[in-house]
This record gives C-alpha cells, structure tokens and sequence, in this order.
C-alpha cells in the first residue's frame, strides 16, 4: 500500500462497555485514497474473520463487500469535496462494525440528498449509504470532519431486513454440516448439501446430482461474486424467479465493488497484453469457469459490424481457467477453431454479448456435442466484444460449465466489466503507438555511430533524463571531408519533444555546412542566424499578442507556447591529425554559451582551452571566434553539457570549486572509455537522487605515435 499508514489492534472499551477491535489509516488526499481505502478495510475484515475477536462471528462477504463499498464512496466525497487528507477508522463490536471517514476541512458541508446538486452527477454518495448502512452521521470539531456509518453484525429478527433496500442475510448452514462430497468423476470436489462454496477451494455443484444433493439455494459466495445456486445458474449473482435474496443482494453491492476494484487494476498496466491477461483473472472464478481474450494488432482494429475495419485477424492473447490444468487443453480448442471472427460480425457494435457456441475439447476430452450450439449441455458460453472509441479491439469470450445460458444478471456484468478492458486497452494501444513513435524518432536524433579518427580514440555517454521523452542533449562525431573530423556538442535550452526538434534541425545543418568547407566559426555564424529568427518569429507572434489584445488587426500568426524559439548552447569543433605521422591533432574549436572543454595533460594538470561566447539565436549578427590548439599524445579533451556541471546534491553543484577539473585530473593515465565511466559514476554519485537533466559528455584522446583505436565506448 503506498499510503502511510498507522494500524494499531486495540481491546480497548467501546462505549457500550463491551471489548472490540479497531484500526486506522492515514490516506494522503490523492486520486489513489479510494482504492487504498477499500484494500484496507478489506484486509482488516479478513484478518478480524480470522483472528475472531468479539463481534467477528458474522463478518460474512455479504459485510465486507458492503463496508467496501460505502468506504470507497465516502473517501471518494471526502478527497473531491474537502481536497485535504484522510483518516479511515474501522471499529469492531459484539453488535456490528462501525467505519469512520475523517478530513480536515470541518467547515465544508458533506455533500448528499439534502445539500443540493453537484456538477457531472456526483453527490449520490450518502444516498448510498443511507440505503445500506444499519445507521449513519456527521460528527464535526474544530479539526476534523467525520462521516460514520454502521453495519450490524448482529442476526436480524426473522423476516426482517437490517436497514431499508436490504436484502435478508444468506442462510447459513450448520456448523458440522461435512465440508466435501466424495470426489467427483473429474477429480474435483463437490460441495456438501448446505455447505458454503468458499469452504470447497472453489468446486462448484454437480449439475447432475439430485436436487437435495445440491447446496442450499440462497447462499451467499463472497470470494467468487456468487449468491444462487439453482437448477439454472450458480456462481455468480443472478437475481430472479426461484433466486435467493443473497444474489440480489450481491448484484446490487458486491458487483459495483468488484467493478471499482476492477477499474482500479486495469488502469495501471499499460501493456495490452498484461491487461488482456488481467481480465481473464478478474473474469474467474468471479463470473466464469474460464475466459478466453483475442486481441487486434492493427492500427484499425477488427472489423465492427456496419463499419470499416482491418484485415487482419485477431490473436488469441490470454487463456485463463479455474482449473489449471485445463489451460492447454482449452488453448488448444481455442486454436484449432477459434470462433469465426473471434467473434465478429454477429457482436453489436455497442459491446453487447452474445451467446456463442461451446469450444469443443475444451474440458481436455473428446465430445460429441455439436460446437455449432450454444448452449449446449456442457456448458454456456458468451462472446464480449471490445469496442472503444469505434474500433473493435478484441473479444472476450467467457465460458461457465453446466449452464444453458448465462443469466441476465451476469450477462450485463460481464458487459461492464469487458467496457472497462476495452477502455483499458484502448489507453494501451494509444501509450504504444507513441512510444513507439518517440522510439523511432529519438533514434533519428542520435547520430548512427561515431567516426573512427585516425590516432583518436573516443567515447561517449549520452543519457536522456528518466522518464524524458527525448533528450534536448545532442552530440555528434563525422567525417567531414579533406582529413578534417568534426565533433559537436549541444545543449537546447528546454526539454521534451520542442527541444528534440531544434536537436533535429541543428545536427544536420551543422554536418551540411562542415562537408561544404565552412571553418568553424562561419559554422557557428551561420547556425546562429537560423536560430535568431526563430526567436525573431517568436517577437513578432508575442507582438502580435498585444495588438489582439488592444484590437488590432495583426499579420502575424500567434504560436502556442510550446513552439517558442529555443536558444542552443553548442560546442563545435574540427580536429586534424598531424600529417607527418608523428602523433597527436590539432584541434580548432569554439564554445557558444556552453561549458568549457578541458584538456588533460599526460602529467595530470587540467586546463581550460575556450572562451565563453553568446549562445546561439539571442543575437542574429553575433560573430563567433575560434581557439586552435594541439593535442599531444597522451592528452585527452573532455567535453561536457550543462547536465554535469550542474548536477545538484541539495544546494550544492558538481562543479562547484572547479570539481569537473578535480574529477578529470583523478583520471590521468586512464583509457579514453575509463575516463568516460570515471566521470559518468561521479555524476551519479554525487547526489542519491537520480539526475534530473540530461547527461552527455564527450571524451576524445590523442593516441601514441603508430598506434590506432576506433571508437570505443
């Protein structure tokens, strides 16, 4: 749980006097309270179930589902209305639970059927309460405001309901009634008459036994949504003639818990697949014995009847079952005849179900049934389409042994359920398709390789920022022609995908213009004035901001604020290696607003070789100047981005007291990659978090007379 909690089990007096338990939770005032909320209450009732303290003989899954539910919807009122914190309070007792919701706005009103109506529907929460809680209330100090309500635990008086729109309780069986049948033919076991289902590890009735051998009608399964079991349905809540009240109880409170909690964990992934799989185990035992889930690939989707779709079929993506050893064999069945379309053309085009035929050789043996029949004595089988935003994603097909049909009740629950997958996937498919667009153009960002200089071994780290779409750090290492290789390394003030296009225009011209013959500075001259007017572009949309706002008619096109000019900070530079073999390059370079090089003698001694310029787009008739230098063999020239120097340890810079150069000289004698990882764990180690900018750095060492080195790195 990723909340802070403080849970404390208590014996102390309740104010009846008689001895109880409770425990308490903490809930930041997030989007995630609710759900953590209900995963709290939940575990604090079946640990109470388990643990027996006074009052926990009828904690029942009847209960807890309800406590679940209002909880959910009071944390979700008190997060909404109140926007503070929130504190959840459990307290059992001999006579029933009691469940407190406290936040820190007391002089807000509590929001329900009498405070008026909220915008998009919302408020309803109290009438829920009031519809299901034994009592309720407000309690309000001068810190705090708490919505309380009450369930009884107690039996109720016969033929009574516990509060109004309540459903009896569930008959129970008696205690020594035996757990198990004998084993059944399949080699599962059967419930006992008037035995619960949660006590059987999950069999399920014999469809064929006599009627008296059947488990009594009317009791309740909290662990798989269940309530009635008759001779047409079981397993799950199916309210109707000759049903128990416990099925219509749990249709009614159980299912929009199970809903929530389902919408919950499909909203987390954001892989298709984990979602498609997700399903499947939501689906059982809950709603079916198994469930089978096909998804499209295509960026169409499936065909949707009425509608333009894709081509291409769906893939079986999951198969799930109760019983694990039937997975295979269902697959396999699966497989062999998947249904025509998996199902498509005879699915409505609003996602409702459809009956469909049973799989033959789904239970892992040889039938003669007919596959063409739904329905048939094996079992009943539903087909859900996954319909969102008009495209066909997949479908679900769910499948429950011994039954005709599904009941209308669990039809329109799987119906939900599957809207919600299909919503799920939808988001998935949308992440996908633009991580694998941001895949594909971050690496036309970076160059293909680096160039291997003669007598010039070089390395580079270049590392986006987590979680960065692309990174604003650039870098570059080419062949320009004429013996000459040139080097640049950039930094585009901003970040996300605005700066990665600036990235994108300033790599290729800077190439274009170095294999055209231009010098250094006449590279750096020439990219200035492209940058200078962007901004310029930008000057006039901001002018023509203003003449809008006084009511002047403006030729200029306004941008968004995401399209702003952006400026660079670059270094770039050409190197030569000497011509008469005897080692080491002549390097010329310029530095516009960017960190300064630095040189490492073969003694150790650090020193700058640059001086600070303007940076590229403040000013278009900028001039920029080169700095030529020889390298001997042995020295290594270090370039940096902003992303190193100015990694910070809470007030504190990486470079502050000149620890770039400290860093470096710790590097003497160090291979061209040693000093790359050197620097790069420095960086890392210097503060426990994670940087929070992009990191490049560029190492490029003069190798000894005769000897050569590519790229390395």
């Amino acid at each position: 749980m990723t909340t802070t909690a403080l849970a404390a089990e208590t014996g102390a007096a309740d104010r009846a006097g008689t001895a109880g338990a409770a425990r308490s939770l903490a809930l930041p005032g997030t989007a995630r309270a609710a759900a953590d909320a209900r995963r709290f209450v939940r575990a604090t009732l079946t640990d109470w179930a388990a643990r027996r303290p006074p009052g926990a003989e009828r904690l029942d899954g009847r209960l807890m589902d309800e406590a679940v539910l209002l909880v959910s919807e009071l944390v979700t009122n008190a997060v909404v209305h109140a926007g503070t914190d929130v504190d959840v309070r459990c307290r059992l007792d001999a006579d029933g639970l009691t469940v407190e919701v406290a936040d820190r706005h007391p002089t807000r009103p509590v929001c329900g059927p009498h405070h008026g109506a909220l915008p998009g529907g919302a408020g309803h929460g109290l009438q829920l309460v009031g519809a299901v809680a034994t009592s309720w209330g407000i309690t309000y100090d001068r810190a705090a405001k708490c919505v309380w309500f009450r369930l009884a635990t107690a039996a109720p008086e016969p033929g009574t309901d516990r509060a109004p729109g309540h459903v009896p309780a569930a008959r129970t069986a008696p205690d020594d009634a035996p757990a198990h049948r004998p084993e059944g033919p399949d080699g599962g076991y059967r419930p006992a008459p008037g035995r619960d289902l949660a006590d059987t590890g999950g069999a399920y009735p014999d469809p064929d036994a006599p009627a008296a051998a059947r488990p009594a009608a009317g009791y309740a399964d909290a662990a798989y949504g269940a309530g009635s079991y008759s001779d047409t349905s079981y397993g799950y809540a199916a309210p109707g003639p000759g049903t128990s009240g416990a099925a219509a109880e749990w249709i009614t409170h159980g299912a929009p818990t199970f809903l929530a909690e389902a919408s919950d964990l499909l909203s987390g992934p954001l892989d298709a697949d984990r979602i498609a799989s997700l399903a499947a185990q939501l689906a059982v035992p809950r709603l079916a014995d198994w469930c089978a889930v096909w998804l499209y690939d295509g960026e169409a989707g499936g065909p949707v009847p009425g509608t333009a779709g894709g081509d291409e079929p769906p893939r079986l993506a999951h198969v799930w079952h109760s019983r694990e050893s039937l997975i295979d064999p269902l697959r396999l069945a699966l497989e062999k005849a998947p249904p025509p379309g998996a199902p498509s053309q005879s699915c409505a085009t609003d996602g409702s179900a459809v009956p469909w035929a049973w799989p033959e050789g789904a239970d892992g043996a040889e039938t003669a049934a007919e596959p063409e029949a739904p329905g048939s004595h094996l079992g009943a089988a539903l087909a859900c389409p996954l319909i969102s935003g008009g495209l066909r994603l997949g479908t679900v097909l769910l499948g429950r042994s011994g039954l005709p049909r599904f009941p209308d009740a669990a039809v329109g629950l799987s119906e939900d359920l599957c809207r919600r997958v299909a919503r799920a996937v939808a988001t998935a498919r949308a992440y996908s398709r633009q991580e694998r667009i941001s895949r594909v153009l971050q690496r036309r960002l970076l160059p293909h390789g680096r160039a291997q200089v003669p007598g010039v071994a070089s390395a580079v780290v270049y590392e986006p920022r987590a979680g960065a779409w692309a990174g604003g750090d650039f870098w570059d290492l080419f062949d320009a022609g004429d013996g000459r290789w040139c080097f640049a390394l950039g930094d585009v003030c901003g970040s996300g995908p605005e700066a990665a296009a600036v990235t994108g225009l300033a790599r290729p011209v800077l190439r274009l213009l170095a294999r055209d013959g231009f010098d250094v500075g006449a590279v750096l001259d020439r990219l200035n004035e492209t940058m200078a007017r962007e901004a310029a572009d930008s000057v006039a949309a901001v002018a023509a901001a203003v003449a809008a706002e006084a009511g002047v008619q403006s030729s200029v096109g306004l941008r968004d604020e995401g399209e702003q000019a952006r400026f660079l900070s670059l270094l770039y530079g050409e190197i030569v290696p000497h011509p008469d073999g005897s080692g080491g390059i002549r390097c010329t370079l310029a530095s516009a607003g960017h960190p300064l090089p630095l040189v490492l003698g073969t003694d150790g001694a650090v020193r700058v070789v640059a001086a600070p310029q303007m940076l590229l787009g403040v000013v278009g008739d900028a001039t920029y100047e080169s700095e030529a230098f020889d390298l001997a063999p042995g020295e290594t020239l270090l370039c940096v981005t902003d992303g190193v120097t100015e990694r910070r340890s809470g007030r504190n810079q990486f470079d502050d007291d000149d620890g770039l150069a400290r860093t470096l000289a710790a590097c003497a004698g160090l291979p061209a990659t040693g000093i790359a990882e050197h620097i790069r764990r420095a960086v890392h180690g210097f503060s426990p978090t994670p940087p929070d900018d992009d990191l490049a750095l560029l190492v490029l060492q003069a190798l000894p007379e005769g000897r050569t080195e590519g790229a390395t790195g």
